[in-house]
């Protein structure tokens, strides 16, 4: 199928609820603006905000009033196959990833589907060392790891605790911490999760369901980690936060994690929002650039089994999960 079609294939809700509510089925290819870009799309990441999402919870905290049919699928990556008239510094045929979500807008056109358009302030050139497939889920997550380390204004050779390093955003914060000069101490989940943080970097990692992680973490860092960065909220994470010194920093991305986790009153916590800028963007872009690195797509699914997607986002997964919605492929 193609834009001179009309329509394409997308994942749709009619209105929001569980499960039950995602359908695939045509609808008219989007006609992009004038400061638009319609892409194909190769990629599209999903995570909990998708969840979100699809049950309406984040229309009602931005007070929007949805039109349907409503496309879900906030970030992804594909060819450009169409640029609107204002459109500058982008061409059919570039590879892009981008995002697409207001907090005003009454309807939505997202990645999971065929083609998208999205603004071109929006939309970044794909970084040189992830695929096409990793690109799209990148963004949101990356973004997040990334603002939460320069929440943490890290010094060089400071040891920095990761909370969650096997996660969609952990095992990102894994190597970007790694860049900026960080020594890493991971808290991941399972043996996969622990063999992946140290591929990915981690001068330790150790499994957070496998009883107590303080004797390593005090041979790591014996006076305290100087930062943490919690991305997983609860009770395991807030036992680990007495291992941060006297003094030292901890941030965590306030839009997951209400109420903010406890700590140390010795201790500088930060909750700090996410919101993607073009600037945060280029930042993480060159940080990408700089050396070997790894969007772990653990489970990917074509359009057909979205169901199976979102249920995957709430099981036991590494890094990200994404749909391929011009790939016919079963999944894996």
């Amino acid at each position: 199928m193609t834009p001179e079609d009309g329509e394409m294939r997308a994942v749709v809700v009619d209105r929001f609820g569980g499960p039950e509510v995602l359908l695939v089925r045509n609808v008219p290819v989007p006609d992009p603006e004038p400061d638009q870009i319609l892409i194909k799309v190769e990629s599209a990441g999903i995570g909990v905000w998708d969840v979100a999402e699809r049950e309406g919870r984040l229309a009602k905290m931005f007070g929007i009033q949805p039109k349907f049919p409503w496309v879900l699928g906030s970030e992804g990556a594909g060819r450009i196959v169409a640029v609107g008239d204002k459109v500058s510094g982008f061409t059919s045929g570039d590879l892009v990833y981008g995002d697409i979500w207001s907090t005003t807008a009454t309807t939505k056109t997202g990645f999971y589907a065929e083609y998208a358009a999205l603004n071109m302030n929006h939309a970044w050139p794909i970084p040189n060392n992830v695929t096409i497939e990793q690109a799209g889920a990148l963004l949101i997550d990356g973004a997040t790891a990334l603002r939460g380390l320069d929440t943490l204004a890290l010094n060089q050779g400071e040891k920095l605790m990761i909370f969650g390093a096997s996660g969609g955003l952990g095992h990102l914060a894994v190597q970007l911490g790694r860049r900026l000069g960080a020594r890493v101490f991971a808290v991941a989940s399972g043996e996969d999760g622990v063999a992946l943080a140290q591929r990915l970097g981690a001068e330790v990692a150790v499994d957070g369901h496998r009883g107590n992680i303080d004797d390593r973490a005090r041979n790591f860092a014996s006076n305290g980690f100087d930062a943490a960065l919690i991305t997983v909220p609860g009770e395991a994470a807030e036992k680990a936060l007495t291992l941060v010194r006297d003094g030292g920093r901890v941030a965590y991305p306030w839009v997951n994690q209400r109420p903010a986790p406890k700590a140390p009153s010795t201790v500088r916590i930060y909750g700090y929002n996410s919101n993607v800028d073009r600037e945060l963007v280029d930042k993480l872009n060159k940080l990408v650039d700089a050396g070997s690195f790894e969007v772990h797509l653990g489970k990917t699914f074509p359009l057909d089994r979205v169901v199976d997607a979102f249920q995957a986002v709430g099981s036991h997964h590494l890094g990200r999960i994404a749909l391929l919605p011009n790939s016919v492929h079963p999944g894996v």
